[in-house]
């Protein structure tokens, strides 16, 4: 862009001379140089903190589907990468010793409120003890509890969508046996109920950024297209910055000056909703500063959009 303005002002001087409408002093002849310098540090360089540019990444939040209860699978019903609302079924782990564990507590729970209230009526006729009442019910508050932890388990041998998404990657098959343990995974649900688009921005161009500033951004995914939306929010730590308790001593590390990663939100929410996980592109965020740069950074940021036609990377 800068070249294009220094061009601009090339044919400008070139036919204000031919028309003799100014002597080419030697003003008129270092005036190009006077002008490469005015505009990259009166425009281009302020630009960068003015309407800081950077690389845009769509996030989505993965879930880890580990089932509440053990047991071998009986059917999968879920599509791999369909659309799933929240509490569609995603596959049944075999119910029958659960709900004979229900069963059972149930029996036990009719024998205790029998003798519950046989020990009640022996009181009432002064021919029993407190104690035994207390006993009975303590017993039949006790049942009451495993039946409803028994209840809970028979339902969760139902594996459900936690939210709005789908899942990928999908390997589970009827027959096989899962577990409840954290570190044993069954699926990967992708969450879409909501779109994260994150860009990076070099902190020294991250000083005047707020949220609530206007930001525009284009996706290879849809070249040629300009999308505006909002800055959601500045995330306040990266990993370089990050200290976690060990039993170690300071481990000396190189230090640079990493990115900071800025959260934001399009104002088209369908579009955003439409977009894979993994989608890039480009993000300028337009400050409250340098605003005679903004036009600048417009042009520059659809030339971008342009190229994505032909630039794969």
């Amino acid at each position: 862009m800068i070249v294009a303005i220094l061009n601009v002002y090339l044919v400008l001087l070139f036919v204000l001379v031919k028309l003799h409408i100014v002597r080419f002093t030697l003003f008129w002849k270092v005036s190009p140089l006077i002008v490469l310098v005015l505009l990259m540090f009166g425009l281009f360089i302020p630009m960068g903190w003015g309407a800081p540019q950077g690389p845009a990444l769509v996030v989505r939040q993965s879930v880890a589907i580990v089932p509440n209860v053990a047991g071998e699978v009986v059917e999968v019903p879920v599509e791999p990468n369909k659309m799933l609302k929240a509490g569609d079924e995603l596959f049944r782990i075999d119910p029958v010793p659960y709900r004979a564990q229900v069963e059972a507590i149930e029996a036990q729970l009719r024998l205790a409120d029998l003798r519950l209230a046989q020990m009640t009526q022996l009181l009432e006729r002064e021919s029993g003890r407190a104690f035994d009442v207390q006993q009975r019910q303590s017993e039949v508050d006790q049942l009451k509890a495993q039946l409803e932890n028994a209840k809970w388990n028979l339902d969760k041998t139902t594996v459900r969508a936690p939210t709005g998404g789908y899942v990928t990657n999908l390997a589970l098959r009827k027959g096989a046996r899962v577990s409840s343990l954290p570190l044993a995974p069954v699926m990967a649900f992708i969450d879409t109920s909501d779109t994260m688009i994150g860009v990076e921005i070099n902190q020294i161009d991250a000083r005047y950024l707020k949220p609530g500033q206007p930001v525009e951004v284009t996706f290879k995914f849809k070249p040629g297209e300009v999308y505006a939306g909002k800055v959601e929010a500045i995330l306040q730590a990266t990993s370089a910055g990050q200290v976690q308790t060990s039993g170690t001593a300071v481990t000396p590390k190189s230090i640079e000056a990493g990115p900071f990663v800025v959260r934001v939100r399009l104002d088209d929410a369908a579009f955003a909703a439409s977009l894979p996980a993994g989608s890039v592109g480009a993000a300028a965020i337009f400050t409250d500063h340098v605003k005679a740069a903004h036009v600048i950074r417009k042009v520059l940021l659809r030339q971008i959009a342009i190229t994505n036609y032909l630039n794969p990377f």
